[in-house]
């Protein structure tokens, strides 16, 4: 089934991730895209510690998911990809085919507004989504599978 959920969460690999989507999903393999925790042994062994034995983790930079995000697409098993930040899912989407967002949680900071109660964006982070969705990217927010998508037009 290759990847059936692509999903920005700043927390990355947390438990909602891991059961609340992993398991409905069934999932085989996270690939965490983040060229920060590409870098980091020590963030890396953090994320797995998270994760169960029977579920595969990637970590990739922004270059290296685009180059093997086709790979994965074929993989057999099902995939979950994650990117932390808006910026992140923009420049992997500008180098490779990204048909959808799943944004599931962009949690408050100083200058960023409630959209949704899991998500706030800054209104420069709402152009970017909405760029990204202009480029042909279906982008939606959506905490945990049993909630309803909602499109980006009623949380922008």
């Amino acid at each position: 089934m290759s990847i059936a959920l692509y999903r920005l969460d700043d927390r990355l690999i947390h438990g909602q991730v891991v059961v609340g989507w992993g398991q409905p999903l069934a999932c085989r393999f996270i690939v965490l895209v983040d060229n920060e925790v590409r870098a980091s042994d020590w963030e890396q062994d953090l994320y797995r510690m998270g994760v169960p034995d029977t579920v595969e983790v990637v970590f990739a930079s922004v270059d290296e998911a685009a180059a093997k995000l086709p790979e994965w697409e074929q993989d057999p098993r099902v995939g979950i990809l994650l990117v932390g930040d808006i910026d992140t899912a923009l420049q992997l989407a500008s180098r490779a085919r990204i048909r959808n967002l799943n944004v599931g949680g962009v949690h408050h900071r100083p200058g960023r507004t409630e959209r949704l109660r899991y998500v706030y964006l800054s209104t420069d982070e709402v152009q970017k989504l909405r760029g990204l969705a202009a480029s042909g990217v279906e982008v939606s927010a959506q905490d945990v599978p049993t909630a309803r998508p909602v499109p980006l037009a009623e949380f922008v």
